[in-house]
């Protein structure tokens, strides 16, 4: 991801780009390749958010990628904020709603977004009386597929380390994520991307494909603006300003879901919202003739993002979630 990044931004030659980088990273086991203009700054043990918010008051924009799970992304989006610095990111009430993934359903579900049946359990109960099966186990607030698996019993999961979990059916039909460039007036989306996992009661994400097909892609779309409008209106509702008046929901936002199998769409629903850059990344930019940086910037900043795509025409794209891509002459799945 953080290559995938660094070498997009360079594609626009009005960024400087400063990365961040831990001073314990070991180039041996895996070597970092960046641009050569790309500036380095690294960090020392026990100084990150400090660095952070040094670097981040003395740039345009500071881009934070990091996993919602135990507050480790909403923790550093308020200290960069509140240092003075300017996040490409939503507002902290909106990450703290979509990083609880009960929290996020309930929102989804009084706005009118279709969503899984399911409910809160610790990791030691069992499933309710009655409850589908099979069913989906993941923790409560984590990030992709931690602590995601499958339930086909009643009984508790006895590998599962985390203490809250929310339980959901399971739904048949295709994973699809949408990628969101938000700004202040209005939220622009990315071509959706076919999700992969494992096959094991045990998933694991495994990266994307696209395009997709396109009936299913005006489905994919639809379903996304609503979760959106509908996070950012709970999220705003009754909440303080947020600092440096960053708009409720800003930047890249994710939103996976699930299309059923009926065409005219009564059996999709939406699973999370993620309020954070996401793998899709690294495959969606290789679709655009310009830097999806820029892209991302232009929109959180309220200008208008120039979206560009590159016909490839019967050619698919298809990713990993370590950042290696693929393109193949194939039909659209």
């Amino acid at each position: 991801m953080l290559e995938s990044l660094a070498h997009d931004a360079t594609r626009d030659a009005s960024l400087d780009i400063t990365v961040l980088l831990d001073e314990r990273w070991d180039p041996v086991g895996r070597a970092l390749l960046l641009p050569a203009c790309v500036r380095v700054r690294k960090v020392l043990v026990g100084t990150e958010i400090e660095t952070l918010c040094a670097e981040a008051v003395q740039a345009d924009w500071t881009l934070i990628v990091a996993p919602e799970t135990a507050g480790i992304l909403l923790s550093r989006v308020a200290a960069v904020r509140h240092a003075g610095g300017r996040v490409v990111a939503p507002s902290e009430k909106f990450i703290a709603l979509a990083t609880d993934k009960q929290a996020t359903v309930l929102a989804l579900a009084a706005a009118g977004v279709p969503v899984p049946a399911g409910c809160v359990l610790d990791a030691t109960e069992p499933l309710p009386t009655g409850f589908y099966l099979p069913a989906v186990r993941k923790a409560r607030a984590s990030v992709g597929c931690d602590g995601l698996s499958i339930a086909r019993s009643a009984l508790p999961t006895s590998t599962f380390k985390q203490d809250s979990q929310r339980v959901e059916a399971f739904i048949e039909g295709v994973a699809v994520g949408v990628s969101c460039l938000c700004g202040p007036e209005s939220v622009v989306l990315l071509p959706p991307v076919l999700q992969r996992f494992s096959t094991e009661d045990a998933f694991d994400y495994l990266g994307g494909k696209l395009p997709i097909a396109e009936q299913l892609r005006s489905r994919a779309e639809n379903l996304a603006r609503r979760a959106i409008a509908g996070l950012a209106v709970y999220a705003q509702a009754g909440g303080a300003k947020p600092m440096r008046q960053a708009p409720v929901v800003s930047g890249w936002v994710g939103v996976d879901m699930i299309l059923g199998r009926r065409d005219d769409g009564s059996g999709d629903r939406v699973l999370e919202v993620n309020p954070r850059l996401t793998t899709s990344f690294v495959g969606l930019r290789h679709l655009l003739s310009k830097s999806l940086v820029r892209a991302i910037l232009d929109r959180a900043d309220g200008q208008v993002a120039t979206l560009r795509i590159v016909d490839r025409a019967d050619q698919s794209i298809e990713f990993d979630k370590d950042g290696a891509v693929r393109f193949d002459n194939a039909t659209t799945e």
